[in-house]
């Protein structure tokens, strides 16, 4: 066998083994097997570079971190469904579709019913049968150019299994995260002090559009497929949407597999209520049903509208309950000194999982439910990972305890708490609460601030109760040897977190001000801070008027800044920062406030051909001015795209100046060009 022809044979079984693993969840191999196999291709097509093919499994790996997407056009518009949320709704649509078709409802007209997979819809283009682009949904009519991160997606195919591939040809599908990476996801997060993602559906989003593709790599994304589009005057593969999955599966697409065509709306409900009651038992989240009338030619003849198509809908799954009892309500202390109460339950299954736990959000809305330890208490799942708790469950008979009061002491330190006239939350205001050098200290190292890897809750707790750290400046005088002597910490971790800790010296200036943790202020805040001063020296000396001055800086956060910066014991640790040879201004910045818009409101409404709606504000936002989402005598201007809603009509009547792309773009270029 020649290098070609054992390079093509290995190329096949890999992708074999990428389905049957990705797609079906039933590998053949072991993953040392399939390692051996893909460690031989990469061997043979690095002594034969001139027999590489972007399609090889080997060209699945991640590159370097994008600086942004470029946003695509679809080759027609991804609609969106209409909701049915009762069999009543259900059997509605059915009796619209019959209307259009001219039978009565009820009859054999021929659907697909398939899983509502809770993902990030994705479209995928194929040309001569190899996959080229991926976009977003975005607005439906353009999205995100994503290809590099889909590249990654085991389970979806660089190149279509066919000796006949289409010139042109775009699969849409849905991008996911299965329940076990999420979880494991999560797990991460949290030992790194970041926030958990709320849903499966919200960490999809965020993978597929993370920078870095070698991330979106190690997340462990799949993706099911359920539609084909062709360009005008071309023919689709099949007559009947049952064909199209059918099609979808032999090209190599993974196709959910559990869908299944439905003579009437009466097999539609019965399909429906199945799901409803068995749908814990799948490895991935869905939220309802989406029903397609079967055949193509019958959905030309029913139609759309501009938002969704008349033919499907998606029938939703109710809210899942729950009663259980309340044990305890406990509180936790944050980084700020906020301290939150939560419901501490006896364990119930909710939603496939095992609940043991609440958010409460405050006293008062404790007080306002009338939440007592000891209740028999509904709480209820719409997505989240925290169930909310809808209520206490009382009859007459019940003997309830009494009323909950907030601690008057932190539970860390013993500090009494606080609570200032216009808040809700009570505080810990002591600086050296245990607790709060806990979460400011994984705050500080979490990924959107000064992203110290391998700095997770455990390590966290060890150095704080060790006496190794008392706050953020003390992570840059650790040694090698101090690490390794902690539990779980050898020389090779301790060698890769000062590692670590030494690169994030370097970090950009407004990572730094978002990582020292200053109330108020956000991501948004920080760079806007960052933007605007240039270095920590001349944000030191801001004074209260000039912080307000800054977009996106009132006076809530501008009081905040200062208070911040005039507490002796910040200053220490900022001064002991800058002692450690962390970054205290950015690279290019002189201080001056290049804010021409500076005091200018934005509403944005319609699609932009050359630019996303993010890329429009962040272009607003860099040079002073403010988007708002809504339109009022005080907007300056509506910059109007393609199809624009309401908002231009308002815009009209009220008399503001309207901009279209051209005149935008050149006036935010103008600007840019003075900085």
């Amino acid at each position: 066998m020649t290098p070609a022809e054992r390079i093509a044979a290995l190329r096949d079984l890999i992708r074999y083994h990428e389905e049957r693993y990705y797609v079906y969840d039933a590998p053949e191999i072991t993953d040392a097997e399939f390692d051996a196999l893909m460690r031989e291709l990469e061997a043979l097509e690095a002594a034969h570079p001139e027999l590489v093919d972007p399609s090889s499994p080997t060209q699945r790996v991640g590159g370097r971190p994008a600086e942004g997407f470029v946003t695509r056009r679809h080759l027609a518009p991804m609609l969106s469904l209409d909701n049915a949320y009762t069999v009543d709704e259900l059997r509605a649509f059915d009796e619209r579709v019959a209307r259009a078709l001219g039978v009565e409802p009820g009859s054999a007209i021929g659907y697909v019913a398939e899983l509502k997979i809770d993902g990030l819809s994705i479209a995928l283009t194929y040309e001569q049968g190899r996959l080229v682009r991926a976009v977003t949904r975005g607005d439906g009519v353009q999205g995100e150019d994503v290809t590099a991160n889909a590249r990654v997606i085991r389970a979806l195919p660089l190149r279509l299994r066919t000796d006949a591939p289409p010139e042109l040809i775009e699969i849409r599908g849905e991008v996911y995260l299965p329940l076990a990476a999420f979880a494991k996801m999560n797990a991460e997060r949290e030992e790194a002090g970041e926030p958990p993602f709320a849903n499966p559906r919200n960490a999809a989003a965020g993978a597929i559009r993370t920078l870095d593709s070698r991330l979106v790599a190690r997340r462990g994304l799949r993706a099911f497929c359920y539609q084909i589009v062709v360009p005008p005057g071309a023919t689709l593969p099949a007559e009947r949407h049952a064909r199209v999955l059918e099609q979808l599966a032999a090209w190599g697409c993974p196709v959910e597999p559990h869908w299944e065509f439905c003579a009437d709306i009466a097999a539609v409900e019965r399909y429906c209520e199945h799901w409803r009651e068995h749908r814990r038992s799948l490895p991935f989240d869905t939220d309802g049903v989406v029903v397609k009338l079967d055949a193509l030619a019958l959905r030309e003849k029913v139609g759309s509208t501009a938002k969704f198509p008349r033919w499907a809908t998606a029938f939703k799954f109710p809210t899942e309950q729950a009663v259980t009892r309340l044990i305890r309500i406990d509180v936790n202390v944050g980084r700020t000194g906020a301290v939150t109460p939560f419901a501490v339950l006896e364990p119930v299954q909710l939603g496939g999982t095992t609940i043991q736990m609440a958010t409460l959000h405050n006293e008062q809305e404790i007080a306002r439910r009338d939440i007592r330890e000891g209740d028999r208490v509904v709480i209820e799942k719409g997505g989240e990972i925290i169930p909310k708790v809808i209520g206490p469950v009382v009859s007459e008979q019940d003997t309830r305890g009494p009323a909950w009061r907030m601690p008057t002491h932190c539970p860390a330190c013993g500090s009494q708490l606080v609570r200032p006239d216009d808040e809700v939350i009570w505080r810990c205001e002591n600086v050296s609460c245990p607790a709060r050098i806990r979460r400011s200290l994984l705050h500080f190292a979490s990924r959107r601030a000064m992203n110290i890897e391998g700095l997770g809750e455990a390590l966290v707790d060890q150095l704080v109760s060790s006496g190794l750290v008392r706050t953020c400046a003390d992570l840059y005088r650790l040694t090698e040897e101090q690490l390794a002597s902690l539990d779980r910490m050898g020389p090779v971790s301790a060698a890769n977190l000062v590692r670590e800790i030494d690169r994030s010296r370097s970090a950009e200036l407004w990572r730094l001000l978002h990582g020292l943790g200053i109330r108020h202020v956000g991501e948004g805040g920080a760079r806007a801070l960052a933007r605007a001063f240039g270095s920590m020296e001349r944000l030191r000396r801001a004074s209260v008027d000039e912080l307000k001055a800054v977009p996106d800086v009132g006076d809530v956060v501008a009081e905040s800044v200062r208070t911040f910066l005039d507490e002796p014991a910040n200053a220490e640790v900022i001064d002991a920062l800058a002692a450690a040879g962390v970054r205290m201004e950015d690279e290019h910045q002189d201080g001056r406030l290049h804010q021409p818009l500076a005091g200018k409101t934005f509403v944005l409404t319609g699609t932009l051909e050359r630019m996303t709606r993010e890329q429009a504000s962040e272009a607003i936002v860099a040079l002073g001015g403010k988007v708002s989402s809504s339109v009022s005598r005080r907007t300056s201007y509506v910059v109007v795209g393609a199809e624009p809603g309401s908002k231009l009509d308002k815009a009209r009547a009220l008399g503001v100046p309207l901009l279209d792309e051209a005149a935008f773009e050149a006036l935010i270029m103008e600007h840019q060009a003075r900085e």
